[in-house]
């Protein structure tokens, strides 16, 4: 049987995991008339509140494990993104005919209007952000959701047939996704991550792909020219593929031409932006703008409002945040650099002399591919968290090294290295579990020690 939005009533429902996708899918489908139960693994004393929350709604709670027997005794199960799809008893449930569906994908079938949907390794919540506040000022009905912080099924019921759903997709929503549509499909990179949870690039990739699965020749595929893998995809799409470029012309998207960004279409150009109204730092970012431009132009938002929101926007918090000066020394907290490639962007940003912070939870990630910048553009090393000896192991002979126990630890450690003129960076290259709630505990924790810094 499958899921429709006409079902759900009486229906009994499996949502896995307490996570705030997870509650807030719960909660949708409770409202719906279903009977629901969330299951989680962590233990009755780390679920306090999300217990009482669910039970006041009358939705039943399983901690400590999930149990098969539930997983079969559910008609259709809603799965949470940090819930690996291959757990055996997952398996077992699609095996035995259950429908198992994320968040996402459950929000995209009572969804109103039309979705811009972005992924990528890196980049992604910029971009996401900038998208939402360009189509905003041009006089759009938007919304913005997804991994960026709001769930997507919280934006069922404000949408209309006239939103544009602007929304942020980890390659964990998109696993389960059979579908969900996107009007536009903005695939802003795909490199190394997560290789924790995927057996190989490729399996990482192809959860990304999922994105363009179901495009018809109506939608677009917004993809970046300078990602060797997206350059050669051959998926099979029915969107019309327009591309981004900061390095190369494009016929069909946005490229860098000179000292601005050009928009092509149909063998028409014109430009959109200066480069020298581009506030955010770094290369990369010239590519989530040169993307976000693509999205924009696409939805038929004037080059004016483009061009105004642009220069307006100064990134989101926790990318290459500017935190403090303190004595002529720049303080930057990019705690989103998950992962080594992120952290080599934000290295790329740079023409200072940095002290770098790196470390926390590994995510299977080579911390090799850092080395050529750290040689260059870094006078010393500071690492926490669980990552440190595999850090230090593969960036040896790069950089000075100092250990921390803390991030109060780490930013007094940085200071004292660094000199008038140079910038301590925070990019960790790994997740903030071992230490932190999520990377806007981690950043937030970073910029606290540096305002105490006298």
């Amino acid at each position: 049987m499958t899921l429709e939005p006409e079902s759900i009533a009486g229906k009994r429902v499996l949502v896995v995991g307490m996570a705030r996708s997870g509650m807030a899918a719960a909660r949708f489908l409770r409202t719906r008339g279903a009977w629901v139960t969330v299951s989680d693994t962590r233990g009755q004393s780390r679920l306090v509140p999300e217990i009482r929350t669910l039970q006041a709604l009358g939705i039943g709670c399983e901690v400590g494990g999930h149990r098969l027997e539930s997983l079969l005794e559910a008609e259709f199960i809603v799965v949470s993104p940090g819930v690996p799809l291959d757990q055996p008893l997952l398996r077992e449930a699609a095996r035995q005919g259950r429908e198992i569906l994320s968040e996402i994908e459950l929000a995209s079938r009572f969804l109103r209007g039309r979705v811009v949907g972005i992924t990528g390794s890196n980049g992604k919540t910029t971009t996401t952000t900038l998208v939402g506040e360009i189509l905003e000022s041009a006089g759009f009905r938007v919304q913005v959701g997804g991994n960026i912080g709001v769930p997507l099924i919280s934006l069922v019921e404000s949408s209309a047939s006239d939103s544009i759903n602007v929304v942020e997709l980890s390659s964990f929503q998109l696993e389960a996704v059979s579908s969900f549509r996107a009007h536009i499909g903005v695939i802003l990179n795909i490199t190394p991550d997560h290789m924790d949870r995927y057996p190989t690039l490729a399996a990482y990739a192809s959860a990304k792909l999922n994105l363009l699965n179901n495009q018809a020749s109506s939608d677009f595929a917004v993809l970046n020219r300078e990602d060797r893998l997206l350059r050669d995809l051959d998926q099979p799409s029915a969107a019309k593929r327009f591309w981004f470029s900061t390095r190369v012309p494009v016929d069909q998207g946005c490229c860098l031409q000179g000292d601005a960004l050009v928009f092509s279409n149909r063998g028409r150009r014109e430009q959109v932006v200066p480069v020298e109204d581009i506030r955010i730092k770094g290369r990369h970012n010239l590519e989530n703008v040169a993307a976000a431009v693509t999205v924009a132009r696409l939805l038929g938002a004037s080059v004016r409002s483009i061009r105004e929101t642009v220069a307006r926007f100064r990134g989101v918090s926790h990318r290459l945040e500017w935190v403090r000066e303190i004595r002529g020394v720049d303080f930057y907290n990019d705690s989103k650099a998950t992962n080594p490639t992120s952290a080599q962007k934000a290295l790329e940003a740079f023409e200072q002399r940095l002290i770098l912070i790196l470390g926390g939870r590994d995510k299977a990630g080579d911390f090799t591919v850092l080395s050529p910048q750290v040689s260059r553009r870094v006078k010393g090393l500071v690492l926490l968290g669980e990552a440190s000896r595999k850090i230090e192991s593969q960036l040896a002979g790069t950089a000075p090294v100092a250990r921390a126990a803390s991030m109060e630890e780490a930013v007094r450690l940085a200071f004292g290295q660094a000199d008038r003129g140079e910038v301590v960076l925070l990019a960790p290259a790994c997740s903030s579990f071992d230490m932190f709630r999520d990377y806007e505990d981690r950043g937030n924790v970073f910029k606290e020690a540096v305002n105490r810094l006298r």
